[in-house]
């Protein structure tokens, strides 16, 4: 774990993320936690609460808008702690992806955090519906990502595979780059990638 974790920081030290700025936008993080788990490394991934004003029953990252005096790295930790239970400090991030600006209106900003121990997820039911550590590998998945034709003739979607199921951008465009960027060193962008037009509500 430790040669994975100074792997995943080299490379996010090494790429030249794409940053953003656009006071149009709410700004916003979500969190990509890897940890070890008895099936290898993994990462945190939810699926929105069916109670959910937005976004309800989608799968997702842990993360929402800054609060004020916050930058990327507090937002995601605080987000993971108040979504997930799981705490962990600054020093856990081990490197930001490219700024992503979504069809609902945000710009987010993907935090990869890292526990070096086992964490035990504790999802909180007003936001998050079902809550999984899930191996690394299933982004390697051979067939992933998926591109898709866009059903309103824009940039193809991009899909990736997880939890045995294929899911959709915003969520999926961030795994994707994760896996491109951390995990194989791969300068990879995805401000290009179709968002289907339902992520907007």
């Amino acid at each position: 774990m430790e040669a994975l974790r100074d792997r995943m920081a080299a490379n996010l030290a090494a790429f030249p993320r794409r940053a953003l700025e656009d006071a149009s936008l709410r700004r916003a993080a979500v969190a990509i936690l890897v940890s070890p788990t008895e099936a290898g490394p993994s990462f945190a991934l939810t699926r929105r609460a069916l109670t959910m004003r937005r976004g309800a029953g989608n799968y997702a990252l842990p993360g929402g808008n800054f609060e004020p005096g916050e930058d990327a790295v507090a937002a995601a930790v605080r987000e993971t702690a108040e979504e997930l239970g799981v705490l962990v400090g600054r020093e856990a991030a081990l490197g930001l992806l490219d700024d992503f600006v979504t069809l609902g209106g945000h710009l987010v900003t993907p935090v990869v955090l890292w526990s070096g121990e086992p964490v035990t997820l504790a999802p909180d039911p007003t936001e998050v519906g079902h809550a999984w550590l899930l191996p690394l590998s299933d982004l390697d998945h051979p067939e992933a990502p998926r591109r898709e034709p866009h059903p309103e003739g824009g940039n193809p979607i991009l899909r990736m595979f997880a939890n045995g199921q294929w899911i959709n951008p915003p969520t999926a465009a961030w795994l994707y780059q994760f896996r491109e960027v951390a995990l194989h060193g791969r300068a990879t962008r995805i401000h290009d990638v179709g968002q289907p037009p339902w992520t907007a509500r």
